[in-house]
Parts: C-alpha cells; structure tokens; sequence
C-alpha cells in the first residue's frame, strides 16, 4: 500500500475487484446449487464426501470442482473447459512439444491433467475478468497459476510422460493440437 492519492486509489481499486472475484464465485455456487436442489430436492440426497471438521448444515456450499460434479454439470463443465483448453490454452501457451516437455492430445483421459486443467481454468475465468480482478489479474494467474500447471503437466515425469514415445497409445501422441470434435462430442 501507498500513501498517495494515486496509489491509494489503485490500491482501492484492487480491493474493490477482489471482492467484485468472490462475489462472482459466491453466485455461481449459489446457481449449482440451485440446480442440484432443483434436480435432487433437498441437499440430505447429495451423496458427498464433507470436509473434515465442518459441521454439516442445511446452507452447505457444495463444490464445483469438476472432480465433485456428476452427470449433466460434469458434461457441461466438461465440453466448456475442453473448448477453453484446445482454443485457448493450447495454441498460446503449449509450444516445442518434446518427450522432454511432453503434452497429451488425449488430456482428458488423465485424471491428474484433468483435475489441473480444471483448477487453471477456474483461475482463469476468476483473474481475467479486467473489471473484478483490475490490472493485476492476468500476471497473477501467469505466476501463480498457470506456470506452475504446464510445469507439472510437462515435465518428464508428469502425467503426459508415456505418451510421446509409448507404442501402446499411438492416439495420445498426435501432437499438441486437438479439434473440441475430438474430445468426443459432436461437432457443433
């Protein structure tokens, strides 16, 4: 923090879009659970697992975490983050693709990719809307977020390790690039 005018006001400012972030997440667990009132009637039929040491209560937010979701708000989280993945993250950020720096065609069919993947995205969505995250955002979720993500997913022992060179998985690797009518719905 600051002591001038200016820099109080930016200080303000980062404030204000931090608050502006949580807001934004608070309504979109508040729209999920929405949904799974509407489709299971009560939040006793919910079959998940609660954290350890928080007492159970009516209000319970429930994650949305692609690991926590189930049938169509699985498959709709699901088709909207390969988009992300195979639109945007892949042809700007996953370059000189390598056994040393591997990345999988078939990301989806790695459960420590996909848990990731889904975690960068939920980042994304939350730190690069310029007017809740202000200016700082997009270098949070560079360092913070994104670097640390690619270096896991990539390294030489990561989840994509075998399939560059493994002879039994000739479809995982066909190269950085995957068309969304890949994944395995239909095309649009």
């Amino acid at each position: 923090m600051t002591d001038s005018p200016d820099g109080l006001a930016e200080d303000l400012a980062d404030l204000r879009a931090v608050v502006e972030i949580h807001g934004h997440g608070l309504a979109r667990h508040a729209e999920v659970i929405k949904g799974l009132r509407d489709r299971l009637g009560s939040f006793s039929s919910i079959d998940a697992v609660e954290p350890a040491g928080l007492p159970e209560e009516e209000g319970t937010v429930v994650p949305t975490f692609l690991l926590y979701l189930d049938g169509p708000e699985h498959t709709l989280e699901l088709e909207t983050m390969a988009t992300w993945v195979n639109v945007l993250l892949v042809p700007v950020y996953v370059s000189g693709v390598s056994p040393q720096r591997p990345w999988c065609s078939r990301w989806w069919e790695h459960p420590e990719a996909l848990a990731r993947l889904h975690a960068l995205w939920m980042a994304w969505q939350g730190l690069t809307d310029s007017p809740a995250c202000g200016h700082t955002g997009p270098g949070i979720w560079h360092r913070d977020h994104l670097d640390p993500t690619l270096a896991r997913l990539r390294a030489p022992d990561g989840p994509f390790s075998g399939c560059m060179t493994d002879p039994e998985r000739p479809f995982h690797n066909a190269g950085p690039t995957t068309p969304v009518e890949d994944f395995g719905f239909p095309p649009m």
